[in-house]
């Protein structure tokens, strides 16, 4: 495993809140390779985002804290890293584009001063090469007249443009991981389509690799190598996109799947996931998601899972694949 660019073992997040302790991320464990797409697929809540900032260390503390795990960036432990440490690594080697760039950007300074000045902070150059990198960066993503844009202020972009510079910000050093966090939320198809092309191509040409944060699962089919699975701060199911979008394992995923349309069935009412996400706290009992699944049994909700490696880099937090539940297991195989 020499080829993985950051590994998340056991991360463990929590909110120190008024109504107690909140574990919004709990023991989640994965991988992204040199050069890899992987997504991160799940409803809103399931801990997607606070991953992502736990990785890049901006979790607004207090409330929430990194209390236990591993974020091993090329070998470093960067979750006991110093702010110095980050300051050199958000944005140089680690960068993330955020879920609403109109929140994201600064209104009261131009689009190059923005863009220019992570080029300033992590690289040798003047202000005047940093002003012509910044529009050549906006080129790179596809932006129409450049030369005047970088003077220009975000509230006078589109959605799509912002997201656009936002891109630019993120791969203005040329990262070697690119977090996005819900990077089409918002954009209409068309521009969506130009977003997930545009990611596409800097992954090929730069070899950056993504770890992409969505609810949409004809994203993860667009763009992503692998997928991570979570729910109610865990990771549920893990594996390829292609195996995990035509057999899902977990109960849930295979509920995610279900829900989507199908264009060549006439069926009026779209299927859903009965019930609702659990309020994240400490001390439940059992697997969290038991109470929604058809398949749940006794144990399901006294103990809580295990993550089952499936073979071939698959993994499943699910009874029903343990050896010693057969008939379960292939009845779920039979209904997925």
């Amino acid at each position: 495993m020499s080829d993985v660019l950051l590994e998340l073992n056991n991360l463990h997040t929590h909110f120190f809140t008024d109504d107690g302790e909140i574990p919004a991320v709990d023991g989640v464990s994965f991988h992204v390779r040199k050069g890899e797409v992987v997504g991160i697929v799940g409803e809103s809540g399931c801990g997607k985002s606070v991953t992502s900032l736990s990785i890049m260390q901006l979790i607004p503390s207090p409330p929430g804290k990194i209390v236990d795990g591993e974020i091993n960036f090329k070998g470093e432990n960067i979750a006991k890293a110093s702010k110095k440490q980050m300051r050199k690594i958000r944005g140089n080697e680690i960068a993330m584009i955020f879920q609403e760039p109109m929140t994201s950007l600064n209104p009261l300074y131009s689009i190059g001063n923005q863009i220019g000045e992570a080029i300033l902070l992590h690289e040798k150059v003047n202000k005047k090469e940093a002003r012509q990198k910044s529009i050549n960066l906006l080129k790179l993503v596809g932006i129409p007249r450049a030369e005047a844009v970088v003077d220009e202020y975000p509230h006078q972009l589109s959605g799509g443009m912002r997201q656009r510079v936002m891109i630019a910000m993120a791969m203005a050093c040329d990262p070697e991981l690119l977090i996005a966090d819900e990077p089409t939320t918002a954009l209409d198809v068309t521009i969506q389509a130009q977003i997930l092309d545009l990611m596409r191509n800097l992954n090929k040409e730069k070899e950056t690799a993504i770890l992409l944060i969505t609810h949409d699962l004809g994203v993860v089919a667009e763009i992503c190598e692998r997928v991570v699975v979570m729910y109610a701060g865990k990771v549920v199911e893990e594996g390829t996109a292609k195996e995990i979008l035509k057999d899902p394992k977990h109960p849930y995923t295979q509920g995610l799947i279900r829900s989507l349309p199908k264009i060549h069935e006439k069926e009026q009412k779209l299927y859903s996931i009965p019930g609702t996400v659990p309020k994240p706290g400490k001390g439940k009992i059992g697997c969290r998601f038991a109470p929604r699944c058809e398949y749940a049994f006794d144990r399901c909700f006294q103990e809580d899972p295990k993550l089952l490696s499936i073979g071939n880099e698959r993994y499943t937090r699910c009874f029903l694949y343990e050896e010693n539940v057969g008939s379960e297991n292939d009845h779920a195989k039979s209904n997925s």
